[in-house]
């Protein structure tokens, strides 16, 4: 243990040079064999559930803190909200939604939701990647709708400076981590201010920079009951850009974590991790799962934790994909997935999904024009989210 102590602290030096010698651990930060090593390593940081409630505190105050979003204000539940259209679709229905994230800033989605006019449904965000126009994207429908029909009503929201989320420019906004961070939080309020959703049931899914998401926010607000990462979890891949990795929750002076240890905080709570063998997940089954399955050991929950790994796919949110997070969260946030068509020899079948073209999910148009009050360019919304910061609440509050 001491030679691999060494070589730990060997590999923090020459990343701190590396890094500019700051506290950011961006892309991938590690080499896969130095991953290895270290993940061995993190397991000495604990070894019975009261030694990993303790680490579980310091790297969830980490992110808190390393975000900003603690200097947020309190969210009191009220909502500036815009649904521009509604369409119903064969078993579910898809409202165009917009939800004010503070200020002048709105968060841009969808709502699909099943069809049925009264009962409590489970509730589940969906935030998406770095591809371009995902929220409209046929997997991310399919997926959306899918769940819909089953018995959950499902919110896909714009990255921000992706979709309809133009006043931000993605690529230049420092503070990209917070504001997304925040604008889960905020969606997950949203839902869980609905009548029609049931607290107990919510969970959340999305892939790449979405399952970065994912594991963020389940990782620092225990109503997340149920998590499916997807494409992302990886120990020595911390993320490319900014949104995941460009303020330090991964490390400060004498400590270190990384998203391995942030998707584990998810513990004892229903866990699906999604890998493949082409992108930084090809080594999850051997990696980064047997040391989660660890942590879940200490809640007697190793049942709850499943990984469903892709050796010959790639970076996407495909149908294995979309099929084995259907299952999961079929069983963990009760739905009836006897509502999805099924083909013994093809599996779920989601040819009753009417892919809409993309000027048909958007919120604003020529008929349904944003507010006047909106932020019109990046440098007003960095501003006006500092602002917010500096004094700790809504300026109009």
């Amino acid at each position: 243990m001491k030679y691999l102590t060494l070589i730990l602290i060997g590999l923090l030096i020459c990343n701190n040079v590396q890094g500019q010698n700051n506290n950011l651990c961006q892309n991938r930060y590690w080499t896969e064999d130095e991953a290895n090593i270290v993940m061995k390593e993190m397991l000495t940081n604990w070894d019975d559930l009261d030694s990993w409630k303790a680490r579980k505190e310091a790297i969830r105050n980490q992110i808190i803190e390393g975000s900003q979003i603690h200097r947020m204000p309190a969210i009191n539940g009220n909502f500036k909200t815009i649904i521009s259209s509604s369409q119903k679709m064969t078993g579910y229905i898809v409202e165009n939604i917009a939800i004010e994230s503070y200020p002048g800033y709105f968060i841009t989605g969808n709502l699909y939701r099943p069809d049925i006019a009264k009962g409590k449904f489970a509730g589940i965000l969906s935030p998406h990647g770095h591809w371009v126009d995902r929220r409209f994207s046929e997997e991310v429908q399919k997926r959306c709708a899918a769940l819909a029909r089953s018995g959950a009503i499902v919110f896909v929201y714009d990255m921000i400076g992706f979709g309809e989320s133009v006043e931000i420019d993605h690529d230049n906004f420092p503070k990209g981590l917070l504001l997304q961070t925040w604008n889960s939080k905020r969606v997950l309020e949203y839902l869980l201010s609905r009548k029609d959703v049931d607290p107990d049931r919510i969970g959340i899914t999305g892939a790449s920079g979405g399952g970065t998401q994912t594991f963020l926010l389940t990782a620092i607000d225990e109503r997340i009951k149920v998590s499916a990462p997807v494409c992302m979890v990886s120990a020595h891949m911390f993320g490319g850009c900014d949104c995941e990795s460009g303020m330090p929750i991964h490390k400060k002076t004498n400590y270190q974590t990384n998203n391995v240890e942030i998707a584990a905080l998810a513990a004892p709570r229903p866990l699906l991790l999604v890998s493949n063998g082409h992108d930084w997940t090809r080594n999850t089954p051997n990696v980064e799962f047997p040391y989660i399955k660890e942590v879940y050991a200490l809640y007697n929950a190793e049942h709850k934790v499943v990984n469903v790994h892709l050796p010959s796919e790639k970076h996407d949110y495909g149908y294995n994909k979309r099929t084995a997070v259907y299952n999961f969260l079929a069983t963990h946030l009760t739905l009836d997935m006897d509502k999805i068509p099924y083909n013994a020899d093809k599996g779920y079948e989601e040819g009753f999904v009417e892919v809409l073209e993309k000027r048909e999910l958007m919120v604003f148009s020529e008929r349904n024009t944003k507010p006047s009050s909106i932020l019109k360019t990046n440098d007003e919304a960095i501003s006006r989210l500092d602002e917010i910061l500096e004094k700790g609440r809504y300026s109009d509050n």
